[in-house]
């Protein structure tokens, strides 16, 4: 365990003098704000923990301030606290008493649910290290130091930070640089997550190590005399063992045995010029056949956290399998302390355009995240955003572009900017036109194509994978979805007024349009006229607040809905069989016919409204249907889906694809080879502008699932653009 002393050696290393004496102050302030503490679970006093975590940063080499930090992260919790923001404001400066309030926060709200209290933490802690990323820091140390001591700790919340560490920790470690925090994160998660695997690989490993070895030393001989003889100076081999986790993941990704795994080690080759990288990969390449689809060159096309470094895989001397890195001495510094290899903040200097475009993406991961709400959607998309497993593509100028796996035409497209994304159609790569559901590759050209005339709709959700794209396409999505209902609810609101000789203006002119928005509790008049418009406050309810008493002309009394109906219907029950009969039930009413409409073609698990028809019983429409909203508001009536609803149901599916031979054809093979599906209705024809097919398919199926995956399977034909439910 690190004793003060190892720190200040270390320390004194790079830190000026007045900085070492700060950080025995800090620590001499640390022993007693930390004193009435209970001992640590391993049985250590508490004290241990706040210096490990201070000895794992200043290893990195990390600022004063953060140092101070580590060793002072946990002196704002308690009741009442052991210090004040202010009184570290005052012994230590601005800078450590933000960094420990941004570090106390994380951990200081409590929710009923673990997966909102996970999710508001992963939350806080994003925001907190967006505004100085030094938290990130502070809380990696202190996370890295709770996985080292993780056998003292009861078995529940060893998975539980196992999990985190493998979910937020180690992705996040990989995003700054920090390999080696993340390669032990990672092996300690193994360790707790999957025990049995974990020793029976570590065996498997150790039993090998002679052999391993002897492997290293002559492949490292090899490599030296070869390089040695074309001039090359000041250089060095290196061969480490690859970490367990790694290991084990090519295991499982490949399905295959520790014995197949080729390239346990990985050889490392430092040189001193950029220059000298590249003569010596042709050197490799000329004594072991390259692996072509293994080639990475990170050097002419760094990773965001500013990684450089040529990767090449080649057919070894045993026909084995051999990754070998080639970097310069500050490639490879960076490499292991990422962030903490050309840090910023070092005594006191402004931070620099490179330092911040290394976490440029973390303050774009935050402000996409924003309007993220549903707890596990938002702890979805951090671990989508933090995957590490990334493609690069350029735009026609040679802009590189880094995107996660998996990314399609629209998250470059708003990648480069929101409009660019909003009206996207589909991309250009190589001359050759592609869809949107199109997976970029390494090395793709692309250049997007837009129209005026395109929008996001609600499967661009599914085509997407940077959080970025998905939050602005949800963003637009929902302003669509306000807009809908702002105009629906003006409609009838204008239309219940004219029937009693009111106005908006005239409630507005008379004040009385203030008792309105408080009787609803809402905040302004366009609210107002979402929610009516929206559904939430029905016809009803608005048309009786309408007419407060000093402002009606004559008595005018407000027909109740169920005078509509057959007499002696006043109970709830459910509809008897008949037309869409058990299908929906309705509030207050008994023995009458039902028919889901056919303009709007609701199915279960929509939101539904019912009309009164004359003589036909009562028409089921969607929530926000047009054609509802411009029937009789009194003979509107309050309907919800039956629970053990099941019936073969209409659903109008939209197609836009380009127009190729066979495609009518193959859709409907799609459709009537999903079982009990059957086509009803087809319509198509051909946009005059851009030569695009646009179709138009009734279908009847058994429910929202049987459409989905219709609507999914036609969405992966490859002429496909776009498919919809209509």
């Amino acid at each position: 365990m690190p004793v003060i002393n190892n720190i200040l050696t270390q320390a004194g290393l790079y830190m000026a003098e007045d900085n070492i004496r700060l950080l025995k102050k800090a620590y001499d302030f640390a022993v007693k704000a930390y004193a009435d503490n209970p001992a640590r679970l391993s049985g250590k006093p508490y004290i241990t923990h706040p210096l490990a975590v201070a000895h794992i940063l200043v290893s990195l080499r990390l600022d004063a301030p953060t140092v101070i930090s580590g060793l002072l992260h946990k002196v704002l919790r308690g009741t009442p606290p052991r210090s004040s923001e202010a009184e570290l404001r005052d012994l230590f400066g601005s800078e450590v008493a933000s960094i420990v309030r941004g570090a106390t926060k994380i951990d200081d709200i409590q929710f009923k649910s673990h997966l909102d209290y996970k999710a508001e933490n992963v939350k806080k802690m994003l925001l907190a290290i967006s505004a100085d990323i030094r938290v990130l820091l502070v809380k990696l140390a202190d996370h890295l130091h709770d996985m080292q001591t993780l056998e003292y700790v009861p078995a529940a919340r060893q998975q539980e930070l196992a999990h985190d560490s493998m979910d937020l920790y180690a992705p996040l470690a990989s995003r700054l640089g920090l390999d080696l925090v993340k390669r032990e994160l990672e092996d300690a998660a193994f360790r707790y997550l999957y025990p049995r695997q974990y020793a029976e690989l570590n065996e498997k490993i150790q039993m090998s190590l002679p052999e391993r070895e002897k492997f290293v030393e002559e492949i490292k001989s090899i490599l030296t005399n070869k390089i040695s003889t074309q001039g090359i100076k000041n250089f060095r081999v290196l061969g480490r063992p690859k970490h367990l986790y790694s290991i084990y993941r090519k295991l499982v990704v490949q399905n295959i045995s520790v014995d197949k795994v080729y390239d346990k080690v990985a050889f490392r080759v430092i040189v001193q010029e950029v220059g000298e990288c590249y003569e010596v990969m042709g050197i490799v390449h000329s004594l072991w056949q390259p692996v072509a689809s293994r080639f990475k060159d990170f050097i002419s096309a760094p990773k965001a956290n500013l990684y450089q470094s040529l990767h090449t895989s080649v057919i070894g001397p045993h026909g084995d399998f051999m990754e070998i890195q080639i970097r310069t001495e500050k490639m490879d510094e960076i490499a292991n302390d990422g962030i903490a290899a050309h840090w910023a903040y070092k005594e006191g200097a402004a931070i620099s355009q490179k330092d911040a475009h290394m976490f440029q993406w973390l303050k774009q991961l935050v402000q996409s995240l924003q309007e993220v709400d549903d707890a596990r959607e938002f702890l979805d998309s951090v671990r989508d955003e933090l995957d590490y497993s990334t493609v690069y593509a350029l735009t026609p100028n040679g802009d590189v572009k880094e995107l996660p796996s998996g990314s399609s035409p629209l998250d470059f497209a708003y990648s480069i900017h929101t409009d660019v994304g909003h009206h996207c159609v589909g991309a250009k790569i190589d001359g050759r036109i592609v869809p949107l559901k199109y997976t970029i590759q390494n090395g793709d050209v692309i250049e997007i194509i837009t129209s005026p005339h395109q929008h996001p709709n609600q499967g661009w959700l599914a085509l997407s994978k940077t959080s970025r794209a998905r939050s602005r396409i949800r963003h637009w999505l929902k302003q669509e979805e306000k807009n809908h209902f702002l105009e629906n609810g003006r409609e009838i609101c204008e239309r219940e007024l004219r029937r009693h000789n009111l106005s908006i203006k005239r409630l507005i002119k008379t004040g009385h349009l203030q008792n309105l928005l408080k009787k609803f509790h809402s905040h302004h008049l366009d609210d107002l006229l979402r929610r009516v418009g929206s559904g939430e406050i029905t016809v009803a309810q608005l048309t009786a607040a309408f007419l407060p008493p000093e402002l009606k002309a004559e008595k005018t009394d407000i027909i109740e809905l169920t005078e509509c109906l057959p007499a002696g219907a006043r109970k709830k029950a459910k509809i008897r069989q008949g037309g869409d009969g058990g299908l929906v039930k309705i509030d207050g009413i008994d023995n009458i016919m039902i028919k889901l409409s056919n303009c709007c073609m609701p199915m279960p698990g929509d939101e539904i409204v019912g009309f009164i028809t004359s003589g036909r019983g009562v028409s089921i429409h969607k929530a926000g249907c047009r054609n509802f909203l411009a029937t009789d508001p009194q003979r509107h009536v309050a309907v919800e889906w039956a629970a053990e609803a099941h019936q073969a149901l209409k659903s109008r599916i939209k197609i836009m694809a380009h127009n190729s031979k066979g495609l009518l054809v193959n859709l409907c093979n799609v459709i009537n080879n999903s079982d009990g599906a059957q086509i009803m209705d087809v319509e198509a024809h051909t946009a005059k502008n851009n030569g695009q097919a646009h179709i138009g398919i009734v279908v009847n199926v058994s429910g929202r699932r049987q459409l989905n995956t219709i609507l999914q399977q036609i969405r992966q034909m490859d002429d496909v653009l776009e498919a919809e439910r209509g």
